[in-house]
């Protein structure tokens, strides 16, 4: 006896369960990884604003130096800063760093007046995702510039 086998056309129930099985594995496992990108990026822009901090307080102190400037204000790159210790104070650091803290930017700043004062950079009003520059009350020490980003 001789049997005409046709062709097969399209793929058999088992086929498209087995492939299902593996795509929902496949999501399972990338979703996560694609859900975290937001906490990364957040933490990279606070970890840019303390990269930031860090280099506008060295060249204003440079710039401090070179005048002998330990208090008061001087003109650093076309901004009226004032000076504690030898070094930006809060009030004026923001001043040096080309940061949009509008309203409606990523970044907000708080920052009081007062010797020993901080300007707090958060990410979008967030209480845990922050950098904090502390001025400092010692001309021989750079103010503390602190990034939290345990919860961004």
């Amino acid at each position: 006896m001789h049997y005409n086998k046709k062709a097969q056309q399209g793929f058999t129930l088992i086929e498209l369960v087995i492939v299902i099985v593996i795509t929902g594995i496949l999501a399972i496992t990338a979703v996560p990884k694609f859900i975290d990108l937001t906490s990364e990026a957040k933490k990279s822009v606070i970890e840019g604003v303390e990269g930031a901090l860090n280099s506008a307080a060295d060249m204003a102190h440079a710039k401090a130096l070179v005048s002998n400037t330990v208090g008061g204000t001087i003109s650093v790159a076309g901004q009226s800063i004032t000076f504690v210790n030898g070094w930006p104070a809060s009030e004026s650091i923001n001043d040096l760093m080309d940061i949009d803290t509008t309203a409606d930017a990523d970044i907000s700043v708080s920052a009081p007046a007062g010797t020993g004062s901080v300007a707090t950079y958060s990410y979008k009003g967030s209480t845990t995702c922050t950098v904090t520059y502390t001025e400092t009350n010692n001309k021989n020490e750079k103010p503390a510039i602190v990034s939290t980003t345990s919860d961004c």
